[in-house]
């Protein structure tokens, strides 16, 4: 028997306004693999399944060990905008979509998906039931033990000095797989998880960067050239989002020019420094109104909005309603879901 496996092809679409969107396809490509090989990959699918719903019992979020996140969704979601940290997310069963930009980054059982800075984006559970629930893991990635891992591998170099982008959808391959697995087994052995699973946290990290996304690790994990600049320029922008952007001062504080920086910038994030902001202080006016209690207008102060009226357009830009209107079904669907 030759199983078949996905493989990934990126395609460029024009958009009205000129630009371009990008979206990452499955099912474009078939992979062959020996008999013996895709048999016990499936077995490792099938066993991340068993002890990732073991696990998980109810739908939510854990962090059952130090830098592992586990997912449950029952139901298909709608679009949830956040800020994604630098992570490798593996899916055990069901798929689902990030939006970065106007690219779009899709991922199944098949796939893994890999962020390397910190990134605002919109994410959405594709593929998810009752009977077969959406179940993932989200491994992060800390830049000092990436680093660690690197120089013992001796990878510190990169390979080529070009612009990586800060996000891609790749081929599962056989051993990273074997390795989420084995880190799974560590759930129900806390005494062995111990003790096994930093190893298997390094060796996580040593799979990628021999992998087809370690060009990926490597540039945006060294902090030289021009991803050390567009690093710092996402730090300040966290850090200021509610500041004026000033984006003449960032490029001469960071020895670029300022066309220089916006274009590296979006090679890095697949956004520019002005949409990036705004994200940012969207999502956060968004928290402010359901966790504070506050009205649009102040929470438009807060982010660094001075003009009302104009901040309501942004938000219903983005989130696609006002934001009265937003922050009250945000509210009715955690009473539903409390009430199931």
């Amino acid at each position: 028997m030759i199983r078949e496996n996905d493989c990934l092809i990126l395609h460029i679409f024009p958009m009205d306004d000129g630009e371009t969107r990008e979206e990452v396809s499955m099912n474009v490509m078939i992979r062959k693999l020996p008999d013996r090989e895709a048999e016990l990959m499936q077995a490792n699918r099938e066993e991340l399944v068993e002890r990732v719903a073991r696990a998980m019992p109810k739908d939510g979020t854990a962090q059952p060990l130090p830098g592992l996140y586990l997912h449950r969704h029952s139901v298909p979601m709608t679009r949830v905008h956040g800020v994604i940290e630098p992570s490798l997310c593996v899916v055990a069963q069901g798929s689902k979509e990030y939006l970065l930009g106007e690219s779009r980054y899709r991922y199944d059982p098949f796939h893994s998906f890999l962020v390397t800075v910190d990134l605002p984006n919109i994410s959405q559970v594709l593929e998810a039931s009752k009977a077969r629930p959406y179940l993932s893991l989200r491994f992060s990635l800390a830049p000092a033990l990436v680093g660690s891992v690197m120089l013992e591998a001796g990878h510190a170099e990169p390979r080529d000095p070009t612009d990586v982008r800060a996000i891609d959808v790749s081929l599962l391959d056989a051993n990273l797989l074997d390795a989420f697995v084995r880190l799974t087994r560590l759930l129900d052995a806390p005494d062995e998880a111990r003790v096994l699973g930093p190893l298997i946290t390094r060796e996580i990290i040593y799979r990628l960067l021999v992998g087809e996304q370690g060009a990926r690790l490597r540039h945006l994990a060294i902090l030289k050239g021009y991803t050390s600049s567009i690093a710092r320029a996402i730090a300040r922008l966290r850090h200021d989002f509610d500041q004026p952007l000033r984006i003449e001062q960032m490029a001469q504080e960071l020895g670029m020019s300022v066309s220089g920086l916006r274009h590296h910038f979006k090679a890095v994030t697949a956004m520019s420094p002005s949409q990036f902001q705004k994200q940012l202080r969207l999502q956060e006016a968004r928290r402010l109104m359901l966790s504070e209690d506050l009205d649009a207008t102040s929470a438009a102060y807060r982010v660094g909005y001075n003009d009302a009226s104009y901040f309501n357009r942004e938000y219903k830009s983005l989130f696609g309603v006002p934001p009265l209107r937003d922050v009250q079904r945000l509210r009715e669907e955690a009473e539903d879901r409390s009430d199931s």
